[in-house]
Order: C-alpha cells, then structure tokens, then sequence
C-alpha cells in the first residue's frame, strides 16, 4: 500500500484519487481503505449532521414565542481518527512524513472529499485539529491512532463535478428567401427542397442542480454586448451590468463571493444595474432553472455569449 499523494492538489477536482467507499481526500493524500492511513472504525462525524444554525428569530414583546427570521447555517466541524499503518518499519518514515505534510496548518481552504454509498461530495475546508500519540507502537513499527479536524468555514458540500452551461443571445429564424435564383432560375416562386434557414437561437439556458440545497452560480458576460443580463424565469429576479464589453471581454460575477470583475481583475460591482439583485440572492434551487440571456443591443453579435458555472449543492 504505496503512500497514494497528488503532488498539486489545487490542481486537482475534488475526489479524483478516490476509487471506493469509505475512502477520504485531502490536501492530494488519500485515506481509507486500499491505504496506509486506514480510518478508524468509528467512521467520520459532522459530515451528514446539519450545522449548526444562527436565527435572526425576534422575540414578541406582547405575547408568546418570537417573529421568526433568517436562518443562516454556521461552519461545519468535520472530524475522524486515522490509524498510521506503514507497509514495513522502513516505510515508516516516509508515510508519517507523508502524513504530516498534508495535514499541516499552512495555506487556505482546499478541497475535502469523502465516498459513502457511492456519491462523493467535498467541502472547502481547513486542518484545526491533529493529535498523534508517540506510543510504543508508533516508536517500534510506526503505528499510531491518530485523530483529525476539519474546520469547513462554507458548510455546505458540493458535487465533484463543476456544470457548465452557455447560450449566445435570441435571434429568430430567418425563414424562406423567395427570391432564390440558386433553386428557382425562372424567378417565379420556390422549388422543392425548401430551405427555411438556419434555425433560430432561443437566448435560454437550463441549469440543473442535483443537490438539496441552493447553488451559488458563477456567471460570466462575453462580449462583445451592451448591458448584458441574465434572468431567472421563474420569479424574473436577474442580475444586470450597466456596461459595454468589447469583443474579447469577460465579466465575471460570483454570487458566492459578492464580487464582478472585469476581466478577473477590475471590479465592476458598481456598474450593476436598479433591477439587477444582489449576487448573492440569485441562486439556483434544488431542480431545474430556466435562465434568458438578453441584453440591450439593437442588432445581437453571435460572439456574445453567457455561461453559468455551478455544483450540485448538499446540506
């Protein structure tokens, strides 16, 4: 059981060394079984409970009981104890070395991703805790039970796949051209096979989210487009940039974040147009949602386009 490690796991999607249930990725090294980091019996906690929940409940200053508010769901507290099992006292070393550099304090969130039952979901999280015993076993054979934390500051869990999907702005059907000498040469009418033109483009997008929580979606803007839009549907709630993108431009809004960035650099968030919501009010709910894009130019450019990147979403 050589040390299975991904040598640039920011680069790496969620899951991708996990090939069984019960196995866990972090940080590019791989744990359960098939490994030398097998995880204890007692499994993994915190990982399908629910987070804890901060209320914005008002008590009722004149009756029982409270005026019920938002509930905003707090970090998710993830925890399991690993058991250090090296092949042979000379592969001790090397796989505690392993082991250590994986879970160290340094650096961001990166990618955590458990297989149960099949699925594999990852949350962005943190090392705050690991304790490793200096027993006897661990001296002679470089056993150890040690034990883990996880600090998901996002609780949610997401999907290891990043959807994507893009639409270029509505145009309509161009129809029959009546005057088509190339299969009429007497000019009296048209001839069978009809040609009706290419077919006409809606400007709609559907995106699909598997999970059971909302997704927070990035949404990128590709010129060249004057005052580009994208509309949710179903309740018309929209985001809307009050700005002109040259051809080669890119406007990026992530609903997560809160942020607009022209060309991943300058922000934008100012040019947001009166209709246009918040960004991190426009979600996508558990299901199917339909998505226009439109935008104010008289005459559309086919290079214009809207792409919507997002996760299946999991409490």
């Amino acid at each position: 059981m050589a040390e299975t490690t991904n040598p640039n796991p920011d680069d790496t999607s969620p899951g991708s060394l996990i090939t069984r249930d019960g196995q866990i990725q972090w940080a590019g090294l791989l744990m359960g079984p098939g490994t030398p980091y097998e995880i204890d019996r007692t499994g993994i906690t915190g990982w399908d409970d629910l987070p804890e929940l901060n209320t914005g409940d008002v008590p009722r200053p004149d009756q029982h009981g409270s005026w019920p508010g938002a509930r905003w769901a707090t970090s998710r507290v993830i925890g399991t104890t690993v058991w250090l099992l090296p092949e042979t006292i000379e592969r001790a070393g090397a796989t505690a070395a392993a082991f250590r550099a994986a879970t160290g304090p340094d650096g961001g969130e990166r990618w955590l991703a458990v297989r149960l039952h099949g699925e594999t979901l990852a949350v962005l999280a943190r090392i705050s805790r690991r304790v490793v015993p200096q027993d006897r076993g661990y001296v002679r054979s470089g056993t150890s039970k040690i034990s883990l934390q996880w600090t998901a500051t996002d609780p949610r869990r997401y999907g290891t796949v990043q959807h994507r999907a893009s639409t270029v702005l509505p145009s309509p059907e161009p129809g029959l051209n009546w005057q088509d000498t190339t299969r009429d040469t007497s000019g009296d009418g048209l001839r069978w096979p009809l040609d009706w033109g290419a077919t006409g483009v809606a400007g709609a997008l559907t995106a699909a989210n598997a999970g059971d929580a909302p997704a927070h979606p990035v949404v990128q803007f590709r010129g060249p487009v004057r005052r580009p839009a994208l509309t949710r549907l179903s309740d018309g709630r929209q985001l809307q940039y009050d700005i002109v993108l040259g051809a080669g431009d890119v406007l990026t809004a992530d609903t997560d974040a809160g942020t607009v960035l022209l060309n991943g650099t300058a922000s934008r968030l100012y040019t947001a147009a009166p209709g246009s919501v918040p960004e991190q009010l426009f979600q996508l709910d558990p299901g199917e949602t339909e998505l226009a894009f439109r935008s104010d130019d008289t005459t559309s450019d086919a290079r214009a386009s809207a792409t919507v990147l997002w996760r299946d979403t999991h409490w």
